[in-house]
C-alpha cells in the first residue's frame, strides 16, 4: 500500500474515533443515536464509564495521526482494547446487527494497523525515541555521549 493511502486511512480512522469521543461527552441525543449516558446504563455500566471510553478514543485518535510507528501502534492497540469491550457488550446484550456491526469491523481494521506498526523489539515501546533508534542500529552510545579515551603511549593514561 502506498504511504499516501496509509496516511489517509490513519486520518480517516482518527476522525471517526475523535467524533466517537465527542459523542461520548455529548449531554443528550446525538445525530447517530440516543444519549450515551442512557446507553451505557442500559448495557449495565455506570454512566460515567462513557467518559473513560471517550477519553481513550480521543487519545488513541491523536496517537494514530502522529507519524511514528510507536505511537500508531499504541493508538491502534488502545482502540483494540476499547473495541473488544464494545463488541463483547453488543454480543452480551443481543444488540441487532444493524447497531453492532461497526465495533467488530473497526476491531479488525485496528488489528491490521497494529500489526503494520508492530515494533521490531517490544522494549522499544518503553524507551525514549533516541534510545530506541540506537538500539536498532546496535550502537550503545550516540557520538556526543562517548567518553574520550586517551590513546596508549601518550603519557595521559597513567
Amino acid at each position: 500500500m502506498s504511504k499516501r493511502l496509509m496516511t489517509g486511512l490513519y486520518w480517516f480512522m482518527a476522525c471517526e474515533f475523535a467524533l466517537g469521543a465527542v459523542t461520548k461527552y455529548w449531554p443528550g441525543d446525538t445525530i447517530f443515536s440516543s444519549a450515551y449516558s442512557v446507553k451505557f446504563v442500559d448495557w449495565g455500566y455506570p454512566s460515567w464509564m462513557r467518559f473513560v471510553v471517550g477519553a481513550l478514543e480521543g487519545v488513541a485518535a491523536v496517537l494514530l495521526v502522529i507519524p511514528d510507528k510507536r505511537t500508531r501502534f499504541l493508538g491502534a492497540t488502545t482502540l483494540m482494547f476499547v473495541l473488544t469491550g464494545a463488541a463483547t457488550t453488543h454480543i452480551v446484550n443481543h444488540d441487532p446487527a444493524v447497531e453492532s456491526w461497526a465495533a467488530p469491523a473497526h476491531l479488525l481494521i485496528m488489528g491490521v494497523l497494529a500489526l503494520a506498526n508492530w515494533p521490531a523489539d517490544w522494549r522499544d515501546l518503553l524507551r525514549a525515541p533516541a534510545a530506541a533508534a540506537s538500539s536498532r542500529t546496535g550502537r550503545r552510545h550516540t557520538p556526543d555521549q562517548r567518553r574520550l579515551v586517551p590513546a596508549r603511549g601518550t603519557g595521559d593514561d597513567v
